[in-house]
């Protein structure tokens, strides 16, 4: 029996990039047959953007077990150990924005190249950092590199894959952020026990040079996206790159004919830019990518801040004052211990959403998950009416479930969310503006939740967090785009 292409049967959207990604085969009697299966080319696209997302996790991660060793060798005062946690961040914020809107002017895989590059030239330079201006530089850097990511790790993926399980496949790329984390805090373990020393720290980063090299090579040689390459009328290139796309064995499309996009639906020319993000009929996607986004990073981040308490409780106790090399190496042994522990929670909370997306669809999961985050935290502020092991008990249970929860919903969602509800000409633009918005958050958390802890005290900062997770949910309610299934080219 042979197959027929299905050309014939479709309507105005036959001759759409995306339809050839989604298309299935029928049989010669008019029977639907089975969907094709992804092909080598879609999994190399796939594992090289699951890579730039666990040298995310790694490296953002790893800083917490360097530093108290960085600390040590460049003698930092507080504020200067504040600089260094939240310099990564700053820069993911400057990247997301400025490098991340790149990709919709100078192509997906160009700016897929140079992100990784960028990487690894500060990667490269943290190891040998004489002091600690240039630490800065370089956690800032980093940041720039890993900012741009991610956007643009996103739209490589989904303007790739097919409309049905595209949801699942960008979520479990982003997933791997949680096991770089986890492996970045078992690998700083591993290091300082093979090396108990202060310069640590160096081994830690330089242990992904290697592998981000081959990462960066394998970025090469991967096609162009070819939703991109339509929308700025270049469809010649677009079939070229969507048959390397499609290449299999049976050959199916055999033969892949594109019809420009104007003539499909007769339309005006785009504005691209940030002019055309901030047009009329962009604003609801902005809102709903941006500032439920927002939301989440106050609380995933201000979280951060209650882990020492999460420690000391569940792991053994730590030394209170470091008097010597071995004293600091035995601390940070005993953090490193228990942030892997926290991870775990991390990663069954992604497991969950990649299991989901496609199924629930992405508002429900990301409302569910707001609600759950706010459950968590309220449960963890009742234990400062607690002592003794009931205290310890609630913190546990509240941000456990905050963790698992943020991960299935508002954590995984947001960043979905945030690379499909904005059309192909300005995908990365939006996606990179939510994330830099995002991030916004991320650093008030790192400046400001110190103070607000000693203003206002633990138990009425919870209830402010129970209160903007609340809000994500409403915000995500109010503005809801479902995109559970759609087409790219629907934008």
């Amino acid at each position: 029996m042979n197959v027929v292409d299905n050309d014939m049967r479709t309507g105005a959207d036959s001759h759409s990039v995306q339809h050839y990604i989604d298309e299935h085969p029928y049989w010669a009697d008019g029977t639907e047959a089975p969907a094709p299966k992804m092909t080598m080319m879609q999994w190399r696209i796939w594992c090289l953007s699951v890579a730039g997302k666990f040298f995310e996790g790694l490296v953002v991660f790893m800083t917490g077990v360097a530093m108290p060793l960085i600390a040590k060798e460049f003698g930092l005062t507080a504020a200067q150990h504040g600089l260094v946690g939240s310099a990564s961040l700053f820069g993911i914020l400057i990247g997301a924005s400025a490098l991340g809107s790149l990709s919709d002017r100078f192509g997906r895989k160009r700016v897929f190249i140079f992100e990784i590059g960028l990487f690894i030239v500060f990667l490269a330079l943290i190891v040998f950092t004489p002091n600690f201006p240039w630490l800065i530089v370089c956690l800032f850097g980093m940041g720039l590199a890993l900012g741009c990511d991610y956007p643009t790790a996103h739209l490589v993926i989904s303007e790739s894959t097919p409309s049905a399980t595209r949801g699942g496949l960008v979520l479990s790329a982003f997933g791997f952020q949680a096991v770089g984390a986890l492996f970045g805090t078992v690998l700083g373990f591993i290091i300082l026990n093979l090396d108990p020393s202060v310069g640590a720290w160096r081994w830690m980063y330089g242990c992904a040079i290697v592998p981000a090299l081959a990462v960066f090579a394998g970025r090469f040689f991967i096609p162009e996206s070819p939703h991109w390459l339509a929308v700025h009328g270049r469809d010649r290139e677009a079939e070229t790159e969507l048959q390397k796309l499609l290449t299999r064995k049976p050959i199916y499309p055999k033969k892949v004919s594109l019809v420009s996009r104007h003539a499909r639906h007769g339309a005006r020319p785009h504005i691209a830019g940030y002019r055309g993000l901030f047009q009329k009929e962009n604003r609801k996607a902005l809102i709903l990518a941006s500032v439920p986004w927002f939301l989440q990073d106050l609380g995933t981040y201000g979280i951060g801040i209650f882990t020492p308490t999460i420690l000391a409780a569940t792991v053994g106790h730590q030394k209170a004052h470091a008097q010597n090399i071995a004293d600091l190496v035995h601390n940070d042994l005993i953090a490193a211990k228990g942030t892997a522990l926290l991870d775990l929670l991390l990663l069954v909370g992604i497991v969950a959403a990649v299991l989901l997306a496609d199924l629930i669809g992405r508002i429900r999961l990301q409302i569910f998950g707001f609600v759950g985050c706010a459950a968590g935290l309220f449960i963890a502020s009742l234990a400062g009416s607690h002592t003794g092991m009931t205290q310890t008990t609630l913190i546990f249970t509240g941000f456990m479930l905050f963790n698992f929860m943020t991960n299935l919903g508002p954590n995984a969602q947001t960043y979905l969310i945030a690379g499909e509800v904005f059309p192909t000409h300005i995908r990365g633009t939006g996606a990179g503006f939510a994330a830099s918005f995002a991030k916004i958050g991320a650093c008030l958390t790192a400046f400001l939740f110190p103070v607000l802890l000693a203003d206002i005290g633990t138990t009425a900062l919870l209830y402010a967090l129970v209160a903007t997770s609340l809000i994500g949910a409403l915000v995500t309610f109010f503005f809801r785009i479902e995109t559970k299934g759609k087409s790219l080219d629907k934008h």
